[in-house]
């Protein structure tokens, strides 16, 4: 609201162009319409705009296709290279290390990863997610009835059946290796920690968890000192200083330069093709 009330003020003072800068754009998970539900991220988008934004800076999307929710420009700045140059300078053996997915969709991230830093990936598949289930929802439909013809003569609900959990697997080998989790956004640590848990069991040796976002909110920190994880690793995209004070383990990388850099370049009217130099499709 802060936001949007600033930029208002700017449009109704006139000026000539209204940037913002948001290295993280909050409400980004809700970017899909998961049953009847809200698309959150166009919402925000859509005040964005009607509020007199003109341009916007970012950095990671939850999915990039939310870019097109605005119609004004957006550059989405990748963190990649920052986190990619982390794991050659600090983490001292990185070529016996394998990147991993936490779930089969963030493996095109992983894969991206692994191919620029030429290592092997694995995947861990299994245990669903619980937020697809009716109990979450708290909506449950088809309405219970014991019998369907009794709503309506001629109407026929096939009966949904619910998804099963599948027995969780790690795809790839992790044994004797660095394990270096990647994903965009860690808040939740419950998965990472799941995840970090199934990777000893399997003879990883040392985990890692490289991530864009550090929201690590709620008993995050305390979760992540007592967890199998070795270090986490995030930008300053999102100011986490008490979190690093309650947890060592978290270590930040500064990604301040090629936001500043963005900003330099929108204003002097300058290409921003540079900044996106070597970035991949799946990136």
């Amino acid at each position: 609201m802060e936001l949007l009330i600033m930029v208002y003020a700017c449009k109704t003072s006139c000026a000539k162009s209204i940037i913002g800068v948001l290295p993280y754009f909050p409400y980004s998970k809700q970017c899909k319409m998961r049953k009847r539900g809200s698309i959150v991220s166009k919402l925000l988008a859509s005040m964005m705009c009607k509020a007199g934004l003109t341009h916007l800076i970012t950095m990671d999307l939850h999915q990039k296709e939310i870019q097109g929710f605005f119609n004004i420009p957006v550059d989405n700045l990748r963190a990649s290279p920052f986190l990619l140059q982390y794991i050659q300078e600090e983490i001292p053996d990185y070529r016996n290390a394998v990147i991993v997915a936490k779930s089969p969709a963030s493996a095109k991230r992983a894969q991206s990863f692994a191919e620029r830093l030429r290592l092997g990936i694995a995947v861990i598949h299994g245990e669903a997610q619980d937020a697809e289930s009716d109990l979450v929802d708290g909506r449950h439909s088809p309405p219970t009835v014991k019998n369907v013809a009794a709503i309506h003569p001629s109407l026929e609900i096939p009966m949904l059946i619910p998804k099963e959990k599948p027995p969780i697997t790690v795809v790839g080998d992790v044994g004797g290796r660095i394990a270096i989790i990647v994903d965009d956004i860690i808040d939740d640590v419950d998965s990472f920690l799941a995840a970090a848990e199934t990777l000893k069991e399997r003879g990883a040796y040392k985990i890692f968890v490289m991530a864009t976002h550090g929201l690590l909110s709620s008993d995050a920190p305390r979760l992540i000192e007592e967890s199998a994880i070795d270090e986490v690793v995030v930008t300053n995209t999102i100011p986490h200083e008490i979190q690093k004070l309650q947890c060592p383990k978290i270590k930040t990388v500064d990604i301040s330069m090629i936001l500043s850099e963005a900003i330099r370049r929108i204003h002097n009217g300058e290409s921003m093709s540079y900044l996106f130099r070597n970035i991949g499709l799946d990136d």
